[in-house]
């Protein structure tokens, strides 16, 4: 059964947020489309597992929808990427505000992966399930990880949450008993105790890896381990930390008896980072780069495996690839991806991002001797630079279409960005991302939802990255292992392999990198290049955010301005942004007017790019200041780490609804209890 086919059953009886009071419904709703079936007979054999398990599955992927897709998008509002609209509630001071309410804090998945557990976990013991043994353990071992990946989410958008490991009856006191929040750190053991189960009884490239394997739980594992150490780490000494100063947990009567060593704890996390990550890239071999960067002849594909796997119909082949999304047009299983790159996408990658990348040899751009060319075309700021600057991003010779007319070029090139289109085919900051594209006309066409290429869940060098980082903060020291991981990855950038070239060339008061900080302090040389290789790989990867939050990197973010590429010093003059005049008889003038229209010369038009007086690269935030509560910059609130509760659950589970206090559940650092209310700071 594939990742896509339907679910065969639900549950209609949800404890969402652990609050339905004085309600009451059937505990199975049936969706069987053969025949009704009941707790007591359903999930007697290995069909009715993986119909259920498959029916579950919800990890990110390009999505059956118009866009970019949540993976590439949820780089968008960090130092990476920008899209015309950005977050307000994020980085404007008094703009994000307690919901009453929230979907995130449903309980949903959580519940149907229990209900799983205790309708399946006795007949499992027993042998009453029928099938293939193998197969029946692997299914198992598919929900540990699917509640483990909910209750990661869980903790990265709430920190401390309640653990719940049974389903709940409709009772007052035994709701609101089970809605206490545990201290995150106990949570993060929590999901990785399931990750172990999972682990123990899944299989490797199970259904062509288009299902969960037992390498992404291993994955997974490490992410959540190097995820919570960081946030022990760098978070220390704050709120955010159970056993912190003013931590919330504190004034609960439940954790009276509470006790933290978070060296220990830290050390502990790190070591199972380092532990299930190795157990990964071990046994991973990173796709091969050949070095070259656009398709040859009228083959679309081929030319470079690297560029391939993220865009390929079957990603089954890669090693690399421990997990992905299949799509089928047969099916009318289709995204839109393809050709939202294909057309600018209202998405950018910003100066910021584009600068951080090293030179080939292993240089950053403003040391002496790096041979950086300088950016007054796209073109130029690639030259010589790292490969995944050179294949992921579009310059003005990439090719953007294979038109496959023999009486002409065999494609069309991107020439220039588009800047000042309709929103949906803008390329916000001028700089485009071309990964997870793919040349096949079919497969990015003009319009339509007709990209059928799959989508990557996890990557194996994600488990390199992870155990460079969490070694590094282990032993402050870059063991063999790190090493040789980190020579592999740049090898296969195609930049050289010497690190310690690079660490002894940086000067971070050059770097544009939020994660050159924590908790507002210059971090080291060593691990900030550790960071800017982490940033480098994952483009578009959905990375960027959950990384800031980890390293507490935002401190010191106020009023920062994003920027784009250089327009004012040459591209500005190039036809794609003039406009002929035409005479009365609609003949052309020789005559042409500029389409870019600055702040400065409104009388023109309406502003659509920002001034050369401001700043020569594209300030896609300065265009016009009118209701632009970020013109200045974005500024960070530090109550923003953490996700604030919403209003309803504090008070249905206070036993004075009108006293928040009364509430097991306590509200999140520097957040206010009242719905609307904004942050404290």
């Amino acid at each position: 059964m594939d990742y896509n086919i339907k679910k065969y059953t639900v549950i209609s009886c949800l404890l969402s947020a652990l609050v339905i009071m004085g309600s009451s419904c059937n505990d199975f709703l049936d969706r069987e489309p053969l025949d009704q079936v009941t707790p007591g007979v359903y999930f007697k054999n290995e069909a009715d597992l993986e119909a259920y398990t498959i029916g579950s599955y919800d990890f990110p992927s390009h999505g059956q929808t118009w866009g970019l897709g949540n993976i590439i998008t949820a780089d968008e509002n960090t130092d990476n990427m920008a899209t015309t609209t950005p977050s307000t509630s994020r980085w404007a001071k008094g703009q994000w505000r307690v919901p009453e309410s929230s979907s995130d804090y449903s309980f949903t998945k959580i519940r149907n992966a229990n209900f799983f557990f205790e309708q399946v976990l006795p007949k499992w013991k027993n042998g009453e399930i029928a099938g293939t043994p193998s197969k029946i353990d692997h299914y198992i071992g598919e929900m540990y990880m699917i509640r483990a990946w909910e209750y990661f989410l869980k903790l990265k958008i709430y920190g401390d949450f309640p653990i719940v490991k049974n389903t709940l009856k409709d009772n007052k006191d035994q709701l609101i008993e089970a809605s206490k929040r545990k201290p995150r750190n106990e949570v993060a053991r929590f999901i990785i105790q399931d990750l172990d189960s999972a682990i123990s009884l899944l299989s490797d490239n199970f259904k062509d890896k288009r299902r969960i394997t037992k390498n992404a739980a291993l994955l997974l594992k490490s992410r959540v381990a190097l995820y919570e150490a960081s946030w022990l780490t760098y978070h220390n000494g704050t709120a955010h930390v159970p056993g912190g100063p003013n931590w919330p947990g504190a004034q609960m009567d439940y954790n009276k008896g509470f006790t933290i060593n978070i060296d220990s704890e830290i050390d502990y996390f790190l070591t199972a980072a380092m532990d299930a990550s190795k157990a990964v890239a071990d046994n991973v071999q990173l796709t091969a780069n050949t070095g070259v960067y656009n398709p040859q002849g009228d083959n679309p594909a081929g030319w470079n495996p690297y560029f391939d796997m993220f865009s390929d119909t079957d990603m089954s082949k890669y090693s690399e690839v421990l997990f992905w999304r299949a799509f089928d047009k047969g099916l009318n299983l289709t995204h839109s991806v393809g050709v939202y790159i294909r057309g600018g996408g209202n998405n950018g990658v910003t100066k910021g991002f584009i600068d951080s990348y090293l030179m080939k040899n292993g240089l950053p751009i403003y040391a002496s001797g790096s041979g950086y060319s300088g950016d007054k075309t796209i073109e130029e700021t690639k030259n010589n630079r790292d490969g995944r600057l050179q294949l992921f991003v579009f310059g003005e010779k990439d090719r953007l279409l294979m038109t496959g007319d023999p009486t002409r070029p065999n494609s069309v090139f991107y020439n220039m960005p588009e800047i000042i289109n309709l929103i949906d085919q803008r390329d916000v900051t001028g700089y485009r991302m071309r990964k997870c594209y793919n040349y096949d006309p079919t497969q990015s066409p003009v319009n339509g939802m007709n990209s059928s290429f799959g989508s990557i869940v996890f990557r194996g060098v994600e488990a390199y990255l992870n155990y460079i980082e969490a070694s590094y903060m282990k032993k402050k020291s870059i063991d063999g292992t790190a090493a040789l991981y980190w020579k592999e990855i740049r090898r296969r950038a195609n930049v050289d392999e010497d690190y310690s070239k690079t660490i002894a060339a940086t000067n971070l008061d050059k770097e544009n990198d939020w994660a050159k900080y924590s908790a507002g302090q210059l971090v080291d040389a060593t691990l900030y290049n550790i960071r800017r290789e982490r940033r480098n790989e994952f483009m578009g990867e959905a990375m960027r955010w959950d990384d800031l939050k980890r390293w507490r990197a935002l401190d010191q973010v106020n009023n920062y301005v994003i920027e784009g590429f250089n327009l004012w010093d040459q591209a500005f003059e190039n036809a794609h942004y003039k406009e002929e005049i035409l005479d009365p008889n609609g003949k052309p003038t020789g005559k042409f007017i500029d389409r870019l229209i600055e702040p400065d010369n409104a009388a023109s038009g309406t502003p659509n790019v920002s001034s050369r007086k401001v700043s020569k690269y594209l300030r896609p935030y300065q265009i016009i200041s009118t209701n632009n509560l970020v013109f200045n910059g974005y500024t960070w609130s530090r109550a923003n780490y953490l996700t604030p509760i919403p209003a309803y659950e504090i008070r249905i589970t206070a036993s004075n609804m009108d006293d928040a206090s009364t509430s097991p559940l306590y509200q999140n650092p520097y957040w206010p209890t009242k719905a609307n209310e904004s942050a404290l700071e």
